[in-house]
């Protein structure tokens, strides 16, 4: 007798996250978890673990028995982070910081399951290329960064910002499939299958 698959849901309004689980061919429902994304924590990967806990577990809470994923990404550039720019002259700021640079991006995944809790972070390095005034206000303009870590999504337009990548380009998405695979099906999941 086969046991039924457990319920997935995804711990995130975002809907790059969406498309990509959606990709993956696991049947799910999104519940957006509300929690305080503050924290003091100043180590990337540590602080991205610790965000994705946090929202995965306050849906978990409210669903005991499914399967719950949540994520985070944090951009940092040396020792500073880039969250989501309040504004477009925020946004305009983040990437004169970041133009000609190579900055790190980090997305922490946790999922919580009947049978356990597990949580990994997958870093990316990402190059800009120089960029001028011109295309910093034209990027701006557009509005695209305004809801990313960072400041830009490299799967729109901002793509044309970059001149390198060196890892998984899924996770500058923001949901690192490679990870998102091994941690549900670790939780039970059947992914492609």
């Amino acid at each position: 007798m086969a046991t039924e698959a457990p319920a997935v849901i995804l711990a995130s309004g975002s809907p790059r996250r969406r498309d990509l689980l959606t990709n993956l061919g696991v049947a799910f429902w999104v519940v957006v978890s509300g929690e305080d994304e503050a924290s003091d924590e100043r180590d990337p990967a540590r602080l991205a673990r610790s965000l994705a806990r946090q929202k995965a577990a306050a849906v978990a809470r409210q669903h005991p028995g499914a399967v719950v994923v949540g994520a985070d990404t944090v951009v940092a550039l040396g020792e500073g982070l880039l969250g989501k720019p309040r504004d477009e002259a925020e946004n305009r700021a983040f990437l004169r910081r970041l133009a000609g640079q190579t900055h790190q991006v980090y997305t922490g995944v946790s999922v919580f399951a009947p049978n356990g809790e597990e949580s990994g972070v997958e870093r990316t390095d990402v190059t800009f290329r120089p960029l001028s005034d011109a295309e910093i206000a034209h990027y701006a303009a557009t509005g695209e960064g305004l809801d990313k870590a960072g400041g830009y999504g490299i799967q729109g337009v901002g793509m044309a910002l970059v001149a390198r990548i060196e890892g998984d380009y899924s996770n500058v998405v923001g949901f690192p499939l490679g990870l998102v695979i091994r941690l549900l099906r670790a939780a039970g999941v059947r992914v492609w299958a």
